[in-house]
């Protein structure tokens, strides 16, 4: 009787290690993350176009499938954010400049007038199309 409950408690304890990896939401491990981040744009911050496309964040797809970042944000502490509508290949990488170009596979653009990370300290989130928060990666 001993080697039956033995044999019951090891199913029991695969069945509820089954079930805990189950559990584990998509975005605990991510095929998308963050890669280099060059938040202070090199030389004098002159705030010309130039200068603000020096300033970017990559996002690079680990998976061997094409993610669909269609409505995925990325945003700052101060909730600067960017809103994605794009698909990212598989193994690709997408640099995200802070000011205005024009977007292709390799590189979009922001938009934006003004710096958006700070050169001290900053956090950079990336969330899915539901909001759930994919990557984070904060400096200081």
């Amino acid at each position: 009787m001993s080697r039956l409950v033995s044999r019951l408690a090891v199913a029991a304890a695969a069945s509820s290690a089954l079930a805990a990896v189950a559990a584990v939401p998509a975005s605990a491990s991510p095929a998308v993350g963050f890669g280099a981040i060059q938040y202070d744009s090199p030389g004098k911050d002159t705030r010309s176009n130039a200068s603000l496309n020096a300033e970017w964040v990559t996002l690079t797809n680990r998976s061997d499938r094409t993610v669909d970042l269609g409505g995925w944000t990325l945003s700052d502490a101060s909730r600067h954010t960017y809103r994605f509508h794009l698909k990212l290949s598989a193994h690709r990488s997408v640099k995200v400049h802070t000011g205005i170009g024009r977007d292709t596979a390799a590189d979009v653009y922001w938009g934006s007038r003004a710096y958006v990370w700070n050169n001290d300290r900053d956090t950079a989130t990336l969330k899915d199309s539901r909001g759930r928060v994919v990557a984070v990666k904060s400096w200081r």
